[in-house]
């Protein structure tokens, strides 16, 4: 972060649940510039995980630009860091897609948040956000989705789902979906919803002989799922979900 930086505050907008105060030392300038050539498709999966080299806070942000035909997806685990932030601005020009599935995990008085921006710039693009939360203690998960429908983007369609799992009291998850469209012939859908486990699941599992901290898992394990749905690559899928149970299981 250079001198001329100012730290953002919860008034703005896009940092309303975060934890700003951990910013200290983070370079709020580094944004990572991903080009897709027209007809081109670019798959990565990013984590923030326990490891070598995590700190108090890990801000990863990304511009993504897509031309006519491409398509970009990402899909990404947050699962580490006192503050772990993943920023996307995306640009779709016509017939692109954008695909995201992310997974929020934390306890303690850790916030693990997505923040997103996909501007539907050209007629005939379609973007897909899915985004899972499950915190504990008083971990904080949150999802900032801003879709933009230009005035002659028509044709679009764009989506985005966010559901939260609370384990614990005193845990929270915050959702914020804006929708600014300018088109008429379109197709726009959110949905948010925040829950706790599901205890009929997990009478019926116990039932079985399961132990609890078994059937906590398998129930996690399947609601974090609908984030990797549209990930075929089965290695990739098996890594993201090891990284996601593997903090859940420290919990258990």
């Amino acid at each position: 972060m250079n001198a001329t930086t100012t730290l953002p505050t919860r008034k703005d907008e896009a940092w309303r649940y975060s934890a700003v105060e951990a910013l200290g030392g983070v370079d709020l300038d580094d944004w990572r510039v991903i080009d897709v050539p027209a007809g081109d498709t670019f798959r990565e999966c990013l984590t923030i995980e326990d490891g070598p080299g995590t700190g108090a806070s890990e801000l990863r942000r990304l511009r993504v630009t897509l031309g006519a035909g491409a398509r970009c997806e990402l899909f990404a685990v947050i699962a580490a860091a006192e503050l772990g932030r993943i920023e996307i601005e995306v640009r779709l020009a016509e017939g692109a897609h954008f695909e995201l599935g992310g997974v929020t995990l934390g306890g303690r008085e850790t916030v693990r948040e997505f923040v997103t921006r996909v501007v539907h710039a050209e007629p005939g693009a379609t973007s897909n956000q899915v985004i899972r939360s499950v915190h504990w203690g008083r971990g904080t998960g949150n999802f900032l989705g801003n879709i933009d429908v230009v005035r002659d983007a028509q044709k679009t369609d764009a989506a985005q789902s966010f559901k939260g799992l609370l384990l614990e009291k005193g845990a929270s998850v915050n959702a914020v979906p804006q929708l600014e469209i300018f088109a008429d012939d379109v197709k726009c859908a959110h949905g948010a919803s925040v829950g706790q486990m599901d205890e009929m699941a997990r009478y019926y599992m116990a039932a079985r002989g399961l132990s609890p901290e078994l059937s906590r898992r398998l129930l996690v394990q399947a609601f974090i799922g609908d984030a990797f749905v549209a990930l075929d690559d089965d290695a990739a899928r098996e890594r993201m979900m090891g990284i996601a149970l593997a903090k859940l299981d420290k919990h258990l």
